[in-house]
């Protein structure tokens, strides 16, 4: 485990709701179901396109980029792909220094495992500065350890995705909502002026997966990421931050992730990630 620095001084409450039940339709429920249904129909719009014309691209994309309908590679990690769990702290701090340094206005940064480290940087909202801390292969327990590296930053918006390597490893549910908590109340207290958003785990692809570790995504039912996500969106209401589901946004009608939205069942594809693109950019327009 990584040892933070001594000049950090974290307290952690981890109390969970117990049990986990959503209150009668409050406010921020309304709003997350106006943000799901824009989402929806970005996504529904991306999906008919047919074509390599510009008409109809998410907002703010680049006139040159390729029909998202075409088969695309797994995104390139450049030299990162080999590097030890170390050298990875090592270079996110760099990198969170730099930022710091900057001082950049709107500031967003994605804290995560792969999912979140594979966005390209050429996708990502143009509205915002970004600073990508994901780490390939990332657990819960792994990104609260690691909060640290970027305590000098000074974001506007987090964006926090982590758990599916968690319930892959055979992790318990539980303990993977405990360290959420955890995650949650450690940059509330960091970053008491950045808004915290939850992102929900996305699902995987079922039999229809192709990824290395296939038998071991295969024991987790998307019912189980579902629940888990509904359980994170009753903490997030505990601690009253904000919940971003995109889970419908990436599933099929069996609750799958829908094939042209992936490269192996577990990864997204570029498609994918304009998806996931367009749900940002719905989210910060809801928030105006």
């Amino acid at each position: 485990m990584i040892r933070r620095a001594e000049s950090r001084k974290r307290q952690r409450s981890l109390r969970l709701p117990h049990p986990y039940q959503r209150r009668s339709a409050p406010l921020w429920a309304l709003l997350s179901l106006i943000l799901n249904l824009v989402g929806l129909a970005a996504v529904i719009a991306m999906l008919v396109q047919h074509d390599n014309s510009d008409d109809g691209l998410p907002l703010g994309a680049p006139p040159s980029r390729p029909n998202l309908m075409s088969v695309v590679a797994t995104p390139e990690l450049g030299p990162r792909h080999q590097l030890a769990y170390q050298e990875w702290l090592g270079i996110l701090q760099q990198e969170a220094q730099s930022i710091a340094e900057r001082a950049p206005d709107n500031l967003s940064i994605l804290a995560g495992d792969s999912i979140s480290l594979w966005f390209p940087p050429e996708i990502l909202p143009p509205e915002q500065q970004w600073l990508n801390q994901g780490i390939s292969g990332e657990t819960s327990s792994g990104l609260l350890a690691r909060l640290y590296l970027f305590d000098d930053t000074r974001p506007d918006q987090i964006f926090v995705m982590i758990g599916i390597n968690d319930l892959i490893q055979g992790i318990d549910a539980d303990i993977v909502l405990k360290q959420h908590q955890a995650i949650i109340q450690d940059l509330k207290q960091q970053h008491p002026r950045a808004e915290i958003i939850v992102q929900s785990i996305l699902p995987h692809a079922g039999d229809q997966a192709t990824w290395e570790g296939r038998d071991r995504l295969l024991r987790i039912p998307n019912t189980v990421i579902r629940e888990v996500n509904d359980q994170l969106q009753a903490i997030a209401e505990q601690e009253k931050v904000e919940y971003l589901d995109l889970y419908p946004l990436f599933a099929d009608p069996s609750g799958h992730l829908m094939p042209q939205l992936t490269t192996d069942g577990l990864h997204l594809s570029e498609q994918g990630y304009w998806v996931w693109r367009s749900a940002l950019q719905s989210y910060n327009l809801s928030r105006r």
